[in-house]
């Protein structure tokens, strides 16, 4: 195994880690305050600050990679996730309900922070250590994100499972232990200046990106705010309500996103290929963004039908959401990598995850208002929305590097 492939390796597996205990810490905290009594908006707002964080700590983050090295920012956002892990620990059952709320928000705050900074220094690695064959830089971009979120359902899957065994406090402690274990394999096991380049001195400098970059992330905001706009409240509260328990709830969660991750991973053989990385994938990203409009639109009519036993219609039809939004999300991974530049490639990639994570804070908000203003059927009518303008942005993506 060579030294690239040895690197993408172990970025990888620490990814893996620290996904499977951030499922696992949305589930912990979306079940535990569920069960508390607090109410969708509420619910919804508990996410507000992890989300708004990954704006600024991808921004940040990617420059920092740049100017200090990949490795250190990997091993700072575990560091990170750790401390937010301890600090939501210490939170006492005894406070009040304001107290709590607040106490929360700032630990998810911190976690977004760690997730962030994570992602951005991993998938700069990826870019880093792929070289320039775009073929290959595709498939490690596909299996990365699609087996990270595998993990992701999976860690969905093990914060209901602690939640029941060790209590809120207990499973905090066993996911910060292990990912002490996760941090400390990083350090030993890469070097630490890898990615290390000259950063951008300006903020005009900065935020100067290719019109290839720009777009993608315009694209991105959109393509995450129409999953999260159900994702996050919407539904889970919708399946609760329609007689699911929270281990089936936490378990089609845990199942969607594995599943999702699978077809991320498989993405390289759903899309045509080309010789030059863009003139075919680009129009893949087209047409895949419109096929996927297309789903919550359905979803929102037969809702709107009152069709029976709407709670199974829901689940098929998000399991088919799942399908091809998991190529568009692969797609999109992949054409980020392609259009950044090689040397700053961890501002760009910090720029566009950026976008990403202003997606999911818009999709956050969105998914707890616009189901206590009209139910499931409205989160659903907001994703269609939400996925038009991202089928709209695509449409201007460069087909050529040389005009991006």
């Amino acid at each position: 195994m060579n030294a690239g492939t040895r690197h993408y390796a172990i970025v990888t597996a620490a990814y893996w880690g620290f996904t499977l205990t951030d499922g696992a810490l949305r589930m912990l905290v979306l079940l535990h305050f569920f069960r508390l009594g607090y109410s969708p908006f509420t619910l919804a707002f508990l996410f507000l600050l992890y989300e708004a964080a990954g704006i600024g700590a991808n921004l940040v983050g990617g420059w920092l990679a740049t100017r200090f090295g990949i490795t250190r920012m990997l091993a700072i956002g575990l560091a990170t996730q750790i401390a937010g892990f301890l600090l939501l620990s210490a939170m006492s059952p005894a406070w009040g309900a304001t107290l709590s709320v607040a106490w929360v928000v700032v630990a998810q705050g911190i976690c977004g922070v760690a997730k962030d900074l994570t992602k951005t220094a991993s998938k700069s690695a990826i870019k880093l250590t792929a070289g320039e064959a775009a073929g290959r830089l595709f498939r490690w971009v596909a299996f990365f994100t699609g087996s990270k979120n595998a993990m992701k359902g999976l860690g969905f899957f093990l914060g209901g499972l602690l939640l029941e065994v060790a209590g809120f406090r207990g499973a905090l402690w066993a996911m910060a232990a292990a990912l002490a274990l996760v941090l400390a394999c990083v350090v030993l096991s890469l070097p630490p200046l890898a990615g290390k380049a000259k950063a951008s001195r300006t903020a005009r400098e900065f935020l100067g990106k290719s019109r290839g970059v720009n777009l993608l992330a315009a694209a991105r905001l959109f393509l995450f705010g129409a999953r999260d706009v159900w994702f996050v409240v919407g539904l889970p509260v919708f399946l609760y309500a329609a007689g699911w328990t929270f281990t089936m709830v936490g378990a089609f969660l845990a199942l969607w996103t594995i599943g999702y991750g699978v077809v991320q991973a498989a993405a390289p053989s759903l899309v045509r290929r080309s010789a030059d990385g863009l003139s075919a994938e680009v129009p893949a990203a087209r047409w895949w963004s419109l096929l996927l409009v297309m789903v919550p639109v359905v979803l929102t009519g037969a809702l709107a039908a009152d069709v029976p036993r709407p709670d199974l219609v829901v689940v098929l039809g998000l399991a088919l959401f799942g399908f091809v939004f998991a190529v568009n999300s692969s797609v999109h991974s992949y054409l980020v990598l392609a259009y950044a530049g090689s040397e700053k490639a961890a501002e760009d990639v910090g720029f566009y995850y950026a976008a990403n994570a202003a997606g999911r804070f818009a999709g956050t908000l969105l998914s707890g208002l616009l189901y206590g203003v009209g139910g499931l059927e409205a989160c659903l009518a907001g994703s269609a929305l939400m996925l038009a303008a991202c089928w709209l942005f695509t449409l201007g993506l460069p087909r050529r590097r040389s005009l991006a």
